[in-house]
């Protein structure tokens, strides 16, 4: 979840751009947020709902579609910007329910709130560093930061089937 947590452009730095490059205007970007927000609820009832049926299988197809979110926010205009926040709602509501759902499947219920303050330690500092490497390149080169952000998100899948396949092997 910390290459999860890498890759994540925050929002301010996403309403920066869209305001640097003209993409929407001041009253619209607050719009596209609240946008995300919504997508963000509706998805983490739908993929919470989709983890309890199939599992991590569900949080590797998600993180392939919302890491789909830079490309659209940094080089799209309005109508693909608003898409890419749909996707970047997509995965905050992941990031908000299913992950911390699997986490409790990893962890044993009495180490759970130790767990869960590792985990939240790691990907705060993991998304630190990203949204500082992503602010840097964001003045150097957009498709750089694309690049990093996609990149960094499509190498935690691996990571992903692998977690799957021990908690599989351990639930046997």
């Amino acid at each position: 979840m910390g290459l999860i947590g890498a890759g994540y452009a925050d929002f301010p730095l996403i309403a920066y751009h869209f305001g640097k490059a003209a993409v929407a205007s001041p009253n619209w970007i607050p719009i596209f947020y609240s946008v995300a927000m919504g997508v963000d609820a509706v998805a983490a009832l739908i993929l919470g709902r989709l983890f309890d049926r199939l599992g991590m299988p569900v949080i590797m197809i998600v993180t392939i579609l919302s890491a789909l979110f830079a490309p659209l926010v940094f080089l799209g205009g309005f109508d693909l910007a608003l898409l890419g926040m749909v996707l970047w709602g997509i995965g905050m509501g992941a990031q908000e329910s299913i992950i911390k759902a699997a986490l409790a499947e990893m962890v044993p219920r009495d180490r759970r709130a130790t767990g869960y303050g590792i985990f939240n330690t790691g990907f705060g500092l993991f998304w630190f560093l990203g949204s500082a490497l992503m602010g840097v390149l964001y003045d150097i080169s957009l498709p750089a930061l694309i690049g990093f952000s996609m990149g960094v998100q499509f190498l935690a899948i691996p990571i992903f089937f692998l977690v799957s396949r021990e908690i599989c092997f351990v639930r046997r």
